[in-house]
């Protein structure tokens, strides 16, 4: 009889299968040893930062991985609680509870504590009721993920409001009285300055009160000026999480130019224009950062005469040199050098981190596309004179104003130029940057080119008055 085919003798059940489960359990362990570290700690806290401003108070925290956050606020007493899941407490975070400062407008202190494994719990007690904004801002420019708690007050400040009382702050007494008593211990008045706005008040009121007990006459008096405040509204670049250009020696555009900003609002709240006082106007008034279309904004609720947008330049090139100033154009760019620099800033908001789920950005973005052909020809004016006299006290890059499509400028009722101070960039540039003469004399050069506006464009009298 013929053999049939050779037939092994069949395996005990699941026995086909031990080889290969064998093998699958040694990958397994393989890729556990490998990807342990990573797959058993999850995401880490590598810097808290706080952003303490009178118009909110935003707190960000950076880590390698995106955060899950669930959070709660509780009005009373005023407080934000939320749960960070998937870390652990860390020296970062323990560093959150003393980088609150006593002047924090919003925040009176910081708890951190683990709530739970693998579960952070931040509770944050505020000093006013707030409207808290959380969101996650995607690795940009140094940054990696970003978690920001933005703290805006219920009751935000009237920012008119805010400049008039603060110029009426810092008005003198009234002639012949004495804040101290003096004249009760038999001491001789002072000479006082003279304080127009005071002066402004006083007769305006006098009027009201006039006007208020006899009917008004036939025909109005013709005004000899405006009788308001002229507000020039300062827009120092960049702020908080967003620093500009940092030079070779590690200075910060935005600390330079917000400098700058304050040695011009000095000169601007001690100077009149035909009587009327002058005040500055600080879109930002310290390290903190501000949305672009927010900055336009805010110099429009304060009605301002003017913007000027305060920055330094900056370039791959370490020998690009010189100061520029810049109008809005509705036309495309003057030159490809213009273009790229417009571009460029009007990415501070990704760097900055805007939350794009606000409601209001809707508003906000609807202000960028309002500008005018008649803001633009004042702008050029201001412009023109204010290169004129930056050019007197440092290099010029370009001899004319340029124009590009800065978000910043697209105030349609407001001439708005962006000043380049110079190329911080730039070695030597960057140190004169630095120098608090230099600083005085680009905020000299820029008051004579506001005044030398003025003289030529008088302000519009508005309805506006104090």
């Amino acid at each position: 009889m013929t053999p049939g085919p050779h037939r092994h003798a069949p395996l005990p059940a699941g026995a086909a299968r031990a080889p290969r489960r064998r093998a699958l359990l040694q990958a397994g362990a393989l890729v556990l040893l490998l990807g342990r570290q990573h797959i058993a700690r999850g995401a880490s806290i590598v810097a808290v930062r706080v952003w303490p401003a009178p118009e909110y108070t935003r707190i960000t925290l950076e880590s390698d991985e995106l955060l899950r956050v669930r959070q709660h606020f509780v009005s009373d007493p005023p407080r934000l609680a939320v749960d960070i899941e998937g870390i652990d407490l860390n020296p970062e975070l323990r560093e959150l509870v003393a980088k609150v400062r006593p002047d924090d407008p919003n925040i009176e202190r910081i708890r951190v504590g683990q709530n739970a494994p693998g579960v952070v719990r931040l509770v944050v007690d505020l000093k006013q009721p707030a409207r808290p904004q959380v969101f996650s801002l995607a690795p940009v420019a140094a940054y990696g993920h970003r978690l920001v708690f933005d703290l805006y007050p219920q009751t935000p400040v009237d920012p008119l409001e805010a400049l008039i009382a603060e110029r009426l702050r810092d008005a003198p007494a009234p002639r012949g009285a004495a804040a101290d008593g003096g004249h009760a211990l038999g001491l001789p008045a002072t000479a006082e300055p003279p304080d127009p706005l005071g002066e402004l008040i006083a007769r305006t009121e006098s009027q009201r009160k006039s006007a208020a007990a006899a009917p008004p006459p036939m025909t109005p008096r013709p005004a000899a000026h405006t009788d308001r405040l002229i507000i020039i509204a300062l827009d120092p670049g960049h702020g908080g999480e967003d620093p500009g250009a940092i030079g070779p020696g590690g200075t910060r555009e935005k600390d330079v130019v917000l400098k700058v900003a304050h040695l011009l609002r000095e000169r601007i709240n001690a100077t009149t224009v035909d009587g009327n006082p002058m005040r500055a106007y600080l879109t930002r008034d310290g390290d903190y950062f501000v949305p672009l279309a927010t900055r336009v904004q805010k110099a429009r609720r304060v009605q301002a005469d003017l913007f000027v947008s305060i920055h330094a330049d900056a370039f791959t090139n370490p020998e690009a040199r010189g100061a520029s100033v810049f109008a809005l154009s509705q036309s495309g760019a003057s030159s490809s050098a213009a273009r790229w620099l417009a571009n460029k800033e009007n990415q501070a908001d990704l760097v900055g981190g805007l939350n794009v789920r606000a409601k209001d950005q809707h508003v906000q973005r609807a202000l960028l596309d309002m500008s005018t052909t008649a803001q633009i020809n004042d702008s050029l004016k201001l412009g023109s004179v204010l290169l004129g006299e930056i050019g007197n006290v440092g290099r010029l890059h370009k001899p004319r104003v340029e124009q590009a499509g800065f978000a910043v400028l697209k105030a349609p009722d407001i001439p708005s130029v962006l000043v380049e101070t110079a190329f911080i960039s730039n070695p030597q540039e960057e140190a004169r940057l630095r120098t608090s003469a230099y600083q005085e004399q680009l905020a000299d050069a820029l008051m004579r080119g506001i005044m030398r506006y003025f003289a030529k464009n008088p302000p519009l009298a508005r309805s506006r008055t104090v």
